[in-house]
């Protein structure tokens, strides 16, 4: 409490001295979430002040993570997911097991960026990256051998323009060159097999290292495609898989018209994802497109013997 009065007198003075549009951006949320309050006083994740923990709650290792897939829907299953009272789910990708300079901070740098819950709670973080690192699964494995793993996929040709849709508009805003989708997808006359976004829609590649550190039944497969049409019943799946009792329903889903998909209802507010989420993608040369999706189909072959299910991947 003496840290933050200072720091509110400190703004005061400083008022004087500078413009008020200049104090008020820099006291903004971004810089109240990166603060350092010291041991007596704590922030959740929308950055509210939290005098101390809520009493017998503790930071604990995640008893799941949701793996991946980049732009396969990992957001909006993680924020579905924390409707689930039982749930406490960690506010941002930590990148622990697949960045080497995250990694070497140790386990209790990353335990501690977890949520603070209850015992009856689990933990579920999101990160997205794990999925295709060749590191992840092992380093996962050495922290927890039993744990359950959730794995969000949608069509993979569609996850590559998704995953250039996001790539563009993070240019445009900060005033970077782009370039047509087609460009990065066809070198030379050919389908460029090295496009990055090319190479993490080969669900086959990664699944086979995954599946040498886990056995399929610790990995859970959401259909990304059938949760952004009709949430409830894979949310039901889920909550199956790891044990918890059903608290999801229907209500806690609306559809809004106007972003052209669901939205979420629970304890009496409404939320939507960012509004980076479910941006236009872009019309792509059909005969690229059809490049792209005959060089992934064998792929996607590959992978439904692995996980010995199908999927309505074109």
């Amino acid at each position: 409490m003496v840290c933050f009065l200072a720091l509110a007198l400190l703004l005061v003075l400083q008022t004087d001295a500078a413009p008020p549009e200049l104090v008020q951006a820099e006291f903004s949320m971004d810089t109240l979430d990166s603060m350092d309050f010291g041991p007596g006083i704590q922030t959740n994740s929308s950055g509210d002040l939290l005098a101390s923990p809520p009493p017998g709650t503790s930071k604990r290792a995640p008893h799941s993570i949701i793996i991946g897939v980049r732009k396969g829907g990992t957001r909006a299953l993680l924020e579905m997911l924390d409707i689930h009272p039982e749930v406490a789910a960690a506010a941002t990708e930590v990148h622990f097991f697949d960045w080497d300079e995250n990694y070497a901070k140790g386990f209790d740098w990353y335990r501690d960026l977890m949520p603070y819950s209850y015992p009856h709670q689990i933990t579920v973080e999101k990160t997205p990256g794990y999925f295709t690192s060749t590191l992840a699964p092992e380093r996962i494995r050495a922290m927890n051998s039993s744990i359950k793993l959730l794995l969000i996929l949608r069509d993979p040709a569609e996850r590559v323009i998704s995953d250039y849709t996001q790539v563009y508009f993070n240019r445009l805003e900060n005033h970077k060159p782009v370039q047509a989708i087609e460009n990065l997808l066809v070198r030379n006359g050919a389908l460029n097999t090295r496009y990055k976004a090319i190479q993490r829609s080969l669900y086959d590649v990664h699944m086979r290292n995954w599946l040498r550190h886990f056995p399929l039944e610790q990995i859970h497969i959401v259909n990304g495609d059938t949760l952004i049409h009709d949430p409830l019943p894979e949310l039901q799946k889920v909550e199956r898989f790891l044990n918890l009792p059903p608290r999801i329903v229907s209500s806690n889903f609306y559809f809004n018209q106007t972003k052209g998909f669901y939205c979420i209802r629970s304890d009496g507010r409404e939320r939507c994802l960012h509004e980076s989420k479910g941006r236009p993608h872009p019309a792509v040369n059909s005969t690229v497109l059809q490049q792209l999706r005959s060089y992934l189909r064998e792929h996607n072959r590959n992978f439904y013997r692995l996980v010995k299910r199908t999927f309505d991947w074109q």
